[in-house]
């Protein structure tokens, strides 16, 4: 069994950065791709980034390209988001994905293991 857990959420001001980790543990996962995924409330859950095994490939969604940066570091079966200048609409319940591929994509359904999320709230 896999399992994920994400941390580094909280309350910030607009502008300001937040970096959010998933940790992994459980079956050796270290070459799935791996996704950030975020629910804001009444709407539904919606792609971030996405990163390859080996970290060299990253996807973004539009919203957030140029503020966002996902990383990851496998030797500690951490994956990373970093935010900065951050706005309102950013604020969210973010998620933490796995998939059992190697394959990077963006779809919700590709994903096979979740974290609990951890919530995201941007004050103006």
């Amino acid at each position: 069994q896999v399992q994920l857990v994400e941390s580094g959420g909280g309350l910030v001001q607009a502008g300001d950065s937040l970096t959010l980790s998933c940790v992994v543990s459980g079956r050796t996962i270290s070459t799935y791709a791996r996704a950030w995924f975020r629910q804001a409330p009444g709407k539904e859950r919606e792609f971030v980034a996405a990163i390859s095994w080996s970290g060299d490939a990253t996807y973004y969604a539009d919203s957030v390209k140029g503020r966002f940066t996902i990383s990851r570091d496998n030797a500690k079966n951490t994956m990373y988001l970093q935010m900065s200048s951050l706005k309102p609409e950013d604020t969210a319940v973010y998620y933490c994905a796995a998939r059992d591929s190697f394959i990077v994509t963006r779809n919700i359904d590709d994903y096979n293991y979740w974290g609990q999320g951890t919530q995201v709230t941007i004050s103006s």
